[in-house]
C-alpha cells in the first residue's frame, strides 16, 4: 500500500509536468507562428516581383518570377500555412495579369 505522502507528491509532480508541457506548447507555438509569419512575407515579396515585372511589361521575367511564386503559393498551401483556395486564388490573379502582357 501507498504511503500518503508519495500520492501526493505523484500528483504534485504530475501538476508541475503539465505546467512544463503548457508552456513547451506555447513556445512551440510561438515559434510555429513565426515561422508562418515569415512564409507569408516571403510570398508577398514573390507576388511583388511578379507586379513589378507586368508593370515594366517585361513578359519573361513576369513568366519566371510567376513560377518561382506559383511553386511557393503551392508550398504553402501543403504546409497548412494557405488555404487551398486562397493560394489558388492569388495564383490565378497574377498568371491572369501575366498573360495579359505577354498577350499583348
Amino acid at each position: 500500500m501507498l504511503k500518503r505522502g508519495s500520492v501526493f507528491n505523484a500528483i504534485r509532480r504530475h501538476k508541475r509536468g503539465n505546467a512544463q508541457i503548457s508552456d513547451k506548447k506555447t513556445a512551440s507555438g510561438r515559434k510555429e507562428a513565426s515561422h508562418q509569419q515569415i512564409n507569408k512575407i516571403t510570398l508577398k515579396t514573390l507576388a511583388k516581383k511578379v507586379e513589378q515585372a507586368v508593370e515594366t511589361k517585361n513578359a519573361e521575367l513576369a513568366k519566371e518570377s510567376l513560377i518561382k511564386a506559383m511553386k511557393a503559393y503551392d508550398k504553402a498551401a501543403s504546409q497548412g500555412i494557405l488555404h487551398k483556395s486562397t493560394s489558388s486564388r492569388k495564383i490565378a490573379r497574377l498568371s491572369t495579369k501575366v498573360g495579359k502582357i505577354s498577350a499583348a
